[in-house]
C-alpha cells in the first residue's frame, strides 16, 4: 500500500528510499523493483548529500526519493528506465516509481522563479517551491490528457503514431487545452487526428504517466459519423479492427491497453 503525502507524520517511522538518477530507477539484481530499506541504503548510498524528498507512506514506512547524479555503480543493483519496468510493476509500485520521478523533475525544474528569476525556497507546509519576492508557489507539474478508444459495433478504432514501433497500434490521446473541458478535448482531439465525430462517451479510469508529467484520463467513445482521415502528423494510419482480430497493442499495464482489453472482454462476455 502507498499513500502519497508531502510531510511525514511520525519521525520514528522506519524509512525506505527510491534512488533516481537521470530519469532512471535503482533496481536490485536479486528481485523485483521496490523502494530500498534504510538499513541497506545506509551502506549502498553513493552520495550522502544528494537531495532527498519525502513522497508518502509505503507499507508503514516513510518513503523518500533521492536525486543521485551520474548513475554511479551500486553493488548488486543497476539503473533502469521506468518504461522498461512498466509491464513488471503492480499498481502500487508503479505509483511509487511515477511519483518519485515527477517529484525529482519538479525539484530540478523549479529552482528559480519563472517570473523574476529569483531562487525559490521550499514551502513550509506544501510540496511546493516558493518565490518570496513574487509570492508565487510552484507545485509538481501535472498535465491532463484524454485517451480514448472509439467503438463501432464489434469494431474499435486504433491508430499508429509515427513514433510507434512498426505495426503497433493504440488509442487516441491528446492534451487538454487551457479553458477546455475534458469532454470537449476528447471530441476535438478525435476530430483533429482521425476526422471522426463521436457521440456518447463513457469515463473508464485514469493513470499517472510520468513522461514527464501527464495524467491520462481514459474514455470509451461511440462512433457517430465521418470517415477516417488521419492528420498525417500525430497519426499516420488508423483503422477499424474487430475485437477478436487486433494488431499489436499496448500491454494491459498501460491505460490504453486496459481500455482495449476492457472492450474485448465486454464483447467476448456478450457471446456467452
Amino acid at each position: 500500500m502507498f499513500t502519497p503525502n508531502h510531510k511525514p507524520n511520525n519521525k520514528d517511522r522506519p524509512r525506505c528510499y527510491v534512488p533516481v538518477s537521470h530519469g532512471q530507477l535503482l533496481c536490485s539484481d536479486q528481485g523485483p523493483w521496490a523502494p530500498i530499506d534504510a538499513s541497506l541504503w545506509r551502506f549502498a548510498n553513493p552520495d550522502i548529500d544528494a537531495p532527498t524528498h519525502f513522497i508518502g507512506e509505503y507499507f508503514e514506512k516513510d518513503c523518500y526519493t533521492v536525486d543521485i547524479q551520474g548513475r554511479p555503480g551500486v553493488h548488486d543493483h543497476h539503473w533502469q528506465d521506468l518504461r522498461q519496468l512498466f509491464s513488471l510493476l503492480d499498481p502500487t509500485h508503479y505509483e511509487v516509481a511515477a511519483r518519485s520521478l515527477q517529484v525529482i523533475n519538479w525539484d530540478k525544474d523549479h529552482q528559480f522563479c519563472g517570473r523574476c528569476g529569483s531562487a525559490t525556497t521550499q514551502h513550509e507546509h506544501d510540496m511546493a517551491k516558493q518565490c518570496e519576492p513574487c509570492n508565487l508557489q510552484f507545485y509538481p507539474r501535472l498535465s491532463p490528457c484524454i485517451i480514448t478508444v472509439i467503438t463501432r459495433g464489434e469494431e474499435m478504432l486504433l491508430a499508429h503514431n509515427p513514433t510507434f514501433p512498426a505495426r503497433f497500434y493504440s488509442a487516441l490521446a491528446g492534451f487538454i487545452e487551457a479553458g477546455e473541458s475534458i469532454e470537449s478535448a476528447l471530441r476535438r482531439e478525435v476530430k483533429e487526428e482521425v476526422g471522426i465525430t463521436v457521440g456518447k462517451i463513457e469515463y473508464y479510469g485514469s493513470q499517472s504517466w510520468p513522461f514527464p508529467g501527464q495524467l491520462m484520463i481514459g474514455f470509451i467513445a461511440e462512433y457517430e459519423s465521418g470517415e477516417i482521415e488521419v492528420d498525417g502528423i500525430e497519426i499516420e494510419e488508423a483503422n477499424w479492427y474487430r475485437y477478436d482480430d487486433l494488431p499489436m497493442v499496448p500491454p494491459r499495464t498501460a491505460l490504453a491497453g486496459e481500455l482495449i482489453q476492457h472492450i474485448v472482454d465486454r464483447h467476448a462476455d456478450s457471446q456467452h
